[in-house]
């Protein structure tokens, strides 16, 4: 019986390998993470995001580059958002972008990732910590890749984000597992006028794998890739009455938790 017994594991190890692995734990027993931010350092971040995040108890990341106007002009609100428990995070200093790949003719030719050197984007990126450290007081940060790009002048950079920053996010589809989960690399959906019902399938797909959700959100209720505040509201109750079931936190947060899961 016990020979039989022995037999009928080793069969379902050969069978179903991936069945018998630890599920990633999540903090509080959630099924799943979610991270919400927020690209460009816009005004409609502080108008309509932020106090909707508040409304809800949820913190969220806003990867904001230097030379944003809001950040410029409202300042001291930028200031408060950060006092609140919202992440600031590294978005470069001037936004660049590779200008070579489809739809990508809004680029300049001065903010060209093409045209950049490695050694040019990290002090870009470098001159930009010390900016937001003016404002929030902050030594550690995230990096959010402008347009998902990570190459300088046909250069991949990102030994570079590993040695300035804690976790970094890209674009890339929900996890199938959190196995070799890579948190500078860390994959996520660019919303553009989707409705709730997609942004909440979304994070049940997560919920589901047992891994994670991450929203770039643009615009709220704005102009250019942009969710609608309806849409983001509905998305923020339906975490809120599923709360047991999603950790819900700031980019570094979460990053920095897998960090040390994985150690």
């Amino acid at each position: 019986m016990k020979r039989n017994i022995i037999l009928l594991t080793l069969i379902l190890i050969m069978a179903c390998p991936d069945a018998l692995k630890a599920q990633f734990e999540w903090p509080g027993s959630a099924k799943a993470a979610v991270c919400l931010t927020y690209d460009d350092g816009l005004d409609c971040h502080l108008d309509v995001a932020v106090p909707q995040l508040n409304e809800f108890g949820f913190k969220g990341t806003f990867f904001c580059p230097g030379h944003s106007e809001s950040l410029y002009n409202r300042m001291d609100e930028w200031r408060k958002m950060v006092k609140q428990g919202h992440e600031l995070g590294n978005h470069s200093l001037f936004h660049p972008c590779r200008s070579d790949l489809d739809g990508r003719e809004w680029v300049k030719p001065e903010y060209d990732l093409n045209k950049y050197t490695p050694e040019q984007i990290a002090a870009e990126l470098r001159t930009a910590n010390t900016l937001l450290k003016a404002v929030d007081g902050k030594t550690e940060r995230t990096y959010g890749y402008t347009c998902s790009d990570y190459t300088a002048g046909g250069v991949d950079f990102t030994g570079t984000i590993r040695e300035i920053f804690v976790a970094a996010r890209n674009d890339g589809p929900i996890p199938e597992s959190m196995d070799g989960y890579d948190v500078y690399m860390a994959p996520s959906w660019c919303v553009d006028s989707h409705p709730a019902e997609a942004l909440i399938g979304y994070v049940e797909k997560a919920r589901g794998n047992g891994t994670i959700a991450i929203f770039m959100f643009h615009s709220v209720d704005g102009s250019y890739l942009n969710v609608s505040a309806e849409a983001h509201l509905k998305l923020l109750q339906y975490l809120k009455e599923n709360e047991k079931d999603y950790y819900v936190a700031t980019f570094k947060e979460v990053m920095e938790y897998i960090k040390t899961a994985q150690n």
